[in-house]
């Protein structure tokens, strides 16, 4: 039987890395909104308390950990603690992320370097550290951040695109060892949002002009639709789910 009950995440604890902002922010407050207590991540604590201080003023149950998703030891120690203090990670978002921009023949190895570290090796970290405990009580819920770019590409991004693009296939890989053991392991494959660290896109005209062309919604997506999709995959809806890229772009991967 189906009822509100079927995506709610009463008493379940998530870690949503890169929660500070923008994205991760958006997600942390639509799993909280669904009953979730929630643990921000960031690397910058005075953004990571500003972002508690305002879910908690919602009324969300908010813990906040500090630490670089590309920190092995860092993670290991995180969510060591996470579990002995708060509780087990019933619910993880690997959200945490970066780009470089730059035409693929003047990109420097250290900003290539630097986009993988963070949006695959951090994505691995992190997700490892934590699948190995859910492993143990063969339940868990893992949703990784992937991109319209995980299927496609725009001229001055190949770091940020090879980068999503592994993204979704750790994503099935992980999927396909993790399913046996309880744990669905699914992706969200966002469009083009309006964030802190897209604003001066959206103020581009042109480029503004460009979404709307390529989104057969014609517009910019608002962060706040991402949350039901979190929702859902994070929930006992999504039960037989598992290894999917759910993409949430307005269509945009779905037409020429």
């Amino acid at each position: 039987m189906i009822d509100a009950s079927t995506f709610r995440l009463d008493g379940r604890l998530a870690l949503v890395t890169g929660s500070s902002t923008g994205i991760g922010l958006a997600l942390a407050r639509g799993l909280a909104q669904a009953g979730a207590a929630v643990v921000l991540n960031g690397r910058d604590r005075d953004k990571l308390a500003r972002a508690a201080a305002a879910l908690r003023a919602e009324g969300h149950r908010v813990h906040e950990r500090a630490f670089d998703a590309t920190d092995a030891p860092a993670v290991e120690s995180a969510v060591t603690s996470i579990e002995a203090e708060i509780g087990p990670i019933d619910i993880l978002v690997n959200n945490a992320g970066i780009t470089r921009r730059a035409p693929f023949t003047e990109l420097p190895l250290a900003d290539w370097q630097d986009v993988m570290r963070t949006n695959v090796e951090g994505l691995f970290i992190v997700g490892q550290a934590v699948a190995r405990r859910m492993v143990t009580r063969r339940r868990g819920r893992i949703v990784n951040i992937c991109s319209v770019m995980s299927e496609m590409a725009r001229p001055g991004t190949s770091a940020y695109t090879a980068s999503k693009g592994a993204a979704k296939m750790l994503t099935k890989a992980m999927a396909t060892e993790l399913g046996p053991q309880g744990i669905n392991v699914n992706a969200i494959g966002p469009g083009y949002f309006a964030t802190e660290l897209t604003a001066p896109l959206v103020a581009d005209e042109q480029f503004s002009a460009w979404v709307a062309r390529r989104a057969p919604v014609g517009r910019w997506g608002r962060v706040e639709e991402l949350a039901p999709v979190a929702v859902f995959l994070a929930s006992d809806a999504s039960s037989f789910v598992n290894g999917h890229v759910l993409y949430a772009d307005g269509g945009m991967t779905a037409t020429l």
